[in-house]
């Protein structure tokens, strides 16, 4: 019930940065929380950067310092402000969203992934 794009990945230098958008469309009245996700080949997905709707964020010890996660309610995108970036941080990345909706035809709740973007730091 939730569509995500992801944008903004590409290639970078180590130390420079980046910053992923994440466009949410369809219920997005009811997300509860979303965060960014990302999977290195032979790894598994593992969060990066997550915020709840009241604005409570918490970060991987691997990215604390370098990555913000925001969002801009008003027009349904996350985003991942990266910087400092370094060879480790090289992965496809991916939005995710929770959501609880509540209906007059009934609740359902839901979790959505964006199809990825891939993010490379060279050396």
């Amino acid at each position: 019930q939730v569509k995500l794009v992801e944008s903004g990945g590409g290639l970078v230098h180590t130390g420079g940065s980046l910053r992923l958008s994440c466009a949410a469309s369809g219920d997005t009245d009811c997300i509860s929380t979303m965060g960014w996700y990302r999977q290195a080949p032979g790894t598994e997905r593992v969060l990066v950067a997550g915020i709840t709707k009241g604005g409570s964020t918490n970060y991987a010890d691997s990215v604390k310092g370098r990555f913000t996660i925001s969002r801009d309610t008003a027009k349904n995108t996350l985003y991942l402000q990266m910087t400092s970036l370094n060879a480790a941080d090289t992965a496809v990345y991916y939005c995710n969203a929770e959501y609880y909706c509540f209906r007059s035809s009934g609740d359902y709740t839901g979790r959505d992934w964006g199809q990825g973007t891939q993010v490379t730091v060279s050396s």
